[in-house]
């Protein structure tokens, strides 16, 4: 069987998959609970000041039929006290030193609360810091979380604190509510974090009742902006994980979150730069039990494509991510409808119609049967028909072949040409 243990910025886990700092890893119970169901690791609920969390604090998105597509919450930082989270921490990795625990940590940006605050998990034996530069909401509003992670000279300024003062290795995770995530990242390195870990959750609404026009989810009668996560926020994460990965500045592992559901979505991750995954809203929507899933499909891949390592595929796919101008104009994709399958819902014709190129005709054979054909001279290759066909298989997008060298914009003389041939 391949090995899906990772080895992420010296810690050595016996899977990449580890809970995110999140309601699911607020106890010792839920933690232990965990790691017997296989998970590899947990990143502890954000340890830092006392606060009071308020009720209710969870909203959902439900899709077409599919169940919390996107989550959102008010919640803050753990509210227990920090010596009983402490005690925990201890005495969970005492019955499981095999399984990685990870101290997430929010304090306001002064050197000596950061000392002091590292120190004391350090001593109950956690395996890594993570700091919380990232949470949207509550704590963001008291000079912590994203008040801190949406500035380089804070992140870079925090990050340096906890390196001085830890052992362990420090995770600087990273808020997605900013107009460039490598800049942090960048100033993460600078600042000596270990690794990088994104995405915090996104500033949401989830929504309003249309009977009290109360938000949702609303505390007596009143809302707040919220953390978004769950698979709807998977492209975002993806995204700011590759382009992060293809800078050459950001050399530092990086551990992924944000929708991550399924043994696919690790792959996928990890085929972007992940050296790991982080796990909330799918164990919060099945339970903890979804592990077993997660490892055997990825073990499962990983023996079917003749890998023999996780680590074989950690960035495989960062040097296919680039920059726009860097695309081939001359290549040609093409839909081509296979009749034999087509269902005639003519919601392909429909969608090209009305929003894209108008190439789908709705022709009759010689039978008088109706059917639609792609006239191929005009189509643009969008996908747009094959994404809202229903059926599996009746819409390929064909690369046809090119007799015109690859031309990126960034050749521009050429560019120029073509534009002037077209015009």
């Amino acid at each position: 069987m391949a090995d899906i243990s990772i080895n992420f910025a010296g810690i050595q886990s016996l899977n990449p998959y580890w809970l995110a700092s999140a309601p699911p890893t607020n106890t010792g119970y839920q933690v232990q609970r965990a790691f017997e169901a296989g998970w590899g690791g947990a990143v502890w609920k954000t340890l830092g000041e006392p606060i009071l969390n308020v009720t209710s604090r969870f909203g959902a998105t439900h899709f077409n039929g599919q169940r919390v597509a996107g989550f959102n919450n008010i919640e803050l930082i753990s509210d227990r006290p920090l010596p009983v989270n402490l005690k925990e921490i201890y005495e969970t990795k005492q019955m499981y030193p095999d399984r990685v625990i990870i101290a997430s940590l929010m304090v306001e940006p002064k050197r000596e609360k950061w000392y002091e605050i590292v120190k004391k998990v350090e001593e109950v034996g956690v395996d890594g810091i993570e700091l919380n530069l990232g949470c949207p909401h509550g704590m963001s509003e008291r000079g912590m979380g994203s008040a801190i992670g949406q500035h380089p000279d804070l992140v870079e300024m925090t990050t340096r604190f906890a390196k001085e003062a830890a052992t362990v290795p420090v995770i600087t995770k990273l808020t997605p509510n900013i107009t460039d995530i490598r800049e942090t990242a960048k100033a993460a390195v600078r600042g000596g974090a270990d690794a990088i870990s994104m995405i915090n959750t996104i500033n949401s609404l989830i929504g309003v009742d249309l009977d009290t026009w109360d938000t949702i989810p609303n505390v007596n009668g009143k809302g707040a902006h919220g953390g978004y996560c769950g698979p709807a926020v998977k492209p975002i994460a993806l995204n700011m994980i590759g382009e992060s990965a293809r800078n050459p500045e950001i050399n530092i592992p990086i551990s992924g979150i944000g929708g991550v559901s399924t043994w696919q979505d690790t792959v996928e991750f990890m085929l972007m730069g992940a050296g790991g995954v982080q796990i909330c809203t799918a164990a919060m929507h099945h339970g903890f039990r979804i592990i077993d899933d997660l490892t055997e499909g990825l073990s499962n891949y990983l023996d079917e494509k003749g890998i023999e390592s996780l680590s074989e595929i950690v960035g495989a796919s960062v040097n296919k991510y680039t920059d726009w101008s860097n695309l081939d104009l001359n290549t040609k994709v093409v839909a081509r409808i296979n009749n034999d399958i087509c269902i005639n819902c003519n919601k392909c014709h429909i969608a090209c119609e009305d929003t894209s190129h108008q190439c789908i005709d709705m022709l009759k054979d010689g039978d008088g049967n109706d059917y639609l054909q792609v006239r191929e001279d005009d189509c643009v290759g969008c996908n747009l028909c094959s994404i809202v066909c229903p059926v599996e298989g009746a819409i390929d997008m064909v690369n046809l072949t090119s007799t015109e060298p690859p031309m990126s914009w960034n050749d521009r003389e050429s560019a120029i040409s073509m534009l002037q041939r077209n015009s």
